[in-house]
């Protein structure tokens, strides 16, 4: 007789302190998945094992995966059971029990570190670049010899005394290089350390996608608007140098 394929089902729990909360959006589109909410822990079920294995839940901070057997709670390749499964909880989707809330931003830099320290990390995988931040007192001279076809490849604008360049290829400038992902221009070489705050930050600050998030290796931040980006040309360059004062 063949074996009841429903009983090799597995039943996944998690649990992850209320501390981290604001982690959980990256998997907020989960429906699949259920939370229920106690004083200082928020349980979980309903994985399949496909998200039990993914990187997203792997990354949380202080996150614990189980598997549920017979009403007792087993950690990954454990033989022994770590707790008993909870009850009386009250189950809701994940969607609707949790709220991602960040305070308030000033107008160029977010205040996001008051709530969730974010760091930049060192990375080994190459990325391609894809933006370059230069001094406009340093490049003034080269950008006027450069051919209009090099030229018209990118879109650029100012950043106090600095030009900040997008496109691929990216010209031969002295300068900063960062590469894009989610919305944000990454410093070359680094990636946030937990990298499931990328779509996070960008769902909750740049739904529309209507801006550049510049992020330096310190973790500070700023919103550059894709409407103040024109078509680089030896003219326009021009006609911003004369409009401001380069210190």
């Amino acid at each position: 007789m063949a074996e009841d394929s429903s009983k090799c089902i597995k039943d996944f729990w998690a649990e992850i302190p209320r501390t981290g909360e604001d982690f959980l959006g990256s998997i907020r589109s989960w429906k699949n998945v259920q939370v229920a909410l106690e004083d200082k822990v928020i349980w979980l079920k309903g994985f399949t094992e496909e998200q039990a294995a993914s990187s997203e839940l792997l990354q949380l901070p202080d996150f614990l995966l189980y598997e549920l057997r017979e009403g007792l709670l087993f950690r990954k390749n454990a033989l022994v059971p770590t707790k008993k499964m909870r009850t009386a909880l009250l189950w809701t989707p994940i969607g609707k029990a949790l709220k991602v809330d960040f305070p308030l931003s000033n107008q160029n830099y977010f205040g996001i570190q008051d709530t969730i320290e974010v760091k930049l990390k060192a990375i080994e995988e190459e990325q391609p670049a894809f933006a370059l931040l230069s001094r406009i007192d340093e490049i003034k001279d080269h950008i006027i010899t450069l051919p209009k076809f090099k030229l018209d490849l990118i879109d650029w604008t100012i950043l106090n005394n600095c030009a900040l360049f997008l496109g691929i290829p990216l010209l031969s400038l002295p300068g900063k290089t960062y590469w894009r992902k989610d919305g944000h221009l990454l410093p070359a070489g680094f990636d946030f350390e937990w990298k499931n705050l990328s779509l996070l930050l960008q769902q909750k600050y740049n739904e529309n996608m209507d801006q550049w998030i510049l992020w330096n290796t310190e973790g500070e931040y700023v919103a550059v608007s894709k409407d103040n980006f024109k078509k680089l040309s030896v003219s326009s360059f021009r006609l911003s140098e004369k409009a401001k004062e380069w210190n």
